[in-house]
């Protein structure tokens, strides 16, 4: 028991999330941008689960107010004295206020071996190019997207045939296992004292 605690954000299906509530990880709490399978995994798990919804600003529509998301944001995860955040397929990219809020404490899991293949299309990306392997990446996010310091790399190979379907299952597959590691040695770096992310340090293949 670390006492840090985690918020985990999603969008999705939640597998991430079922990766790290099976790995013993203590969330203090869920919170999604859309009603998302995600919360019912939180709330099945004993875990406070909250929807701030970007339907009630703006949606997915070119009126969507960022800032004004991102101020609720804030304010929910400051309420629930936040410590650590965990991207865990959070479909809403955030803004410098919130990465001001939380400095060097956001993590995030990303479909490639950065700084290759950054973006919302990496696997697809990483198949057009033809490249023998890709993989996925654990990092601190910071306003740019997909960068700042990288935490894990785990390396995926490109397989004969594959599609970006079948390639993005076995890096999830991955990702399910190396991210749930680094947020845990994350949680005790930053129980022990550290005042960011960066410090916990994984070498790729630990």
């Amino acid at each position: 028991m670390t006492g840090v605690r985690l918020c985990v954000l999603v969008s999705g299906s939640g597998t991430i999330l079922e990766a790290m509530l099976s790995r013993g990880l203590e969330v203090a709490l869920v919170a999604a941008d859309r009603p998302c399978r995600g919360l019912e995994v939180a709330r099945d798990a004993g875990v406070e689960a909250v929807l701030v919804d970007r339907a009630s600003f703006g949606g997915f529509t070119g009126a969507f107010d960022r800032d004004r998301y991102c101020d609720e944001l804030v304010r929910v995860l400051g309420q629930h004295r936040t410590e650590l955040i965990a991207m865990a397929g959070f479909g809403t990219i955030v803004n410098a206020r919130f990465h001001a809020e939380f400095p060097g404490r956001v993590l995030n899991t990303h479909p490639s071996l950065l700084p290759d293949f950054k973006g919302w299309h990496a696997v697809a990306q990483a198949i057009e190019s033809g490249v023998p392997e890709s993989g996925c990446t654990v990092h601190v996010a910071t306003l740019e997207l997909d960068d700042g310091p990288i935490l894990a790399q785990r390396r995926v190979p490109v397989l004969d045939g594959d599609d970006e379907s079948t390639l993005h299952e076995r890096i999830k597959a991955v990702e399910r296992e190396v991210y749930p590691l680094v947020v845990g040695r994350v949680m005790a770096a930053i129980a022990n004292g550290a005042q960011s992310a960066s410090v916990a340090e994984t070498r790729e293949g630990e």
